[in-house]
């Protein structure tokens, strides 16, 4: 039986449990009820497909999600194939004492730490003006893939180093040399994770703003290259709040869009992960 001191701290402890989750979530329900307030009446299939008009007063955000779309999948491209590599080499060809390993590791934390307007300025000077690339899509997507690497290494790493151990060693005691235990045996395995940190690293480089504001520009037409200029969602809620006078309204719905896309985004993340976590759990 409970003494009334234990109870006390049991009731304690509760309460600060939930005043945290409170204080969490409170924010979250604040912003997406605003949101749903002023722009859902505005929300429709015909917004997400129209071109904006009257410098985005009117109209909709068809060539604002293409951008970001091409915006996306540049950086992706680019992270993906450089994130998978930098993560196998840091989890299956160097020890954490080692001074490479070491170097890498704290390298990404601290470009973990970097923000996002030093990676536009960087992006400007690197990819718009001494690569030649100008204003364009091609140059906000390599930025933002900069930015997503420290998150989906760091990711894809943890999932390499939660595959058992046994599984090399057997490979090993079997004859399988490591290039084909990496792409037969850990590959598979670690896709989940690999999947999980590709759609986090998404999910940040989507929400970014700075970055693309000196890199991707401002245009809003549909763009017929990756070298046109291109605004992503977040540039385009930006421009309509602080520069275009009688555009929240368009600004608010861009803005329900944009966090319904994170959103689907998270959840998805979330279910891989738990989906993974489920297959992987030994049978009692």
């Amino acid at each position: 039986m409970l003494s009334p001191s234990n109870t006390i701290g049991e009731t304690g402890a509760t309460l600060m449990v939930w005043t945290a989750v409170t204080l969490i979530a409170t924010p979250f329900l604040w912003l997406s009820g605003d949101l749903l307030w002023y722009g859902w009446h505005q929300l429709s299939i015909n917004f997400v497909v129209s071109v904006p008009q009257n410098a985005g007063r009117e109209g909709g955000i068809g060539p604002i999600l293409v951008s970001t779309g091409l915006i996306m999948t540049v950086c992706m491209a680019v992270a993906m194939p450089i994130g998978l590599g930098t993560a196998l080499f840091l989890s299956e060809y160097t020890q954490n004492d080692q001074v490479s390993g070491r170097l890498i590791r704290g390298s990404l934390d601290v470009l973990a730490g970097v923000p996002s307007i030093v990676f536009g300025l960087f992006g400007n000077a690197f990819f718009c003006q001494l690569l030649g690339l100008g204003f364009s899509i091609l140059s906000g997507g390599l930025t933002l893939a900069c930015m997503v690497l420290p998150i989906l290494i760091r990711t894809v790493e943890e999932s390499f180093r939660a595959i058992a151990q046994d599984q090399r060693l057997s490979a090993a005691a079997l004859g399988i040399s490591q290039r084909a235990t990496i792409q037969h045996i850990l590959l598979p395995a670690a896709i989940p994770g690999v999947l999980v940190g590709c759609i986090l690293g998404l999910g940040r480089a989507m929400a970014e703003t700075a970055a693309l504001i000196f890199t991707s520009g401002y245009v809003d037409r549909m763009p017929t290259s990756l070298m046109d200029s291109g605004r992503a969602l977040s540039i385009h809620i930006y421009d309509l709040a602080m520069n275009v006078a009688g555009g929240n309204s368009n600004a608010y719905t861009t803005a329900l869009v944009l966090i319904g896309l994170l959103l689907i985004i998270n959840l998805s993340a979330s279910w891989i992960t738990k989906k993974w976590t489920t297959l992987n759990q030994l049978p009692s």
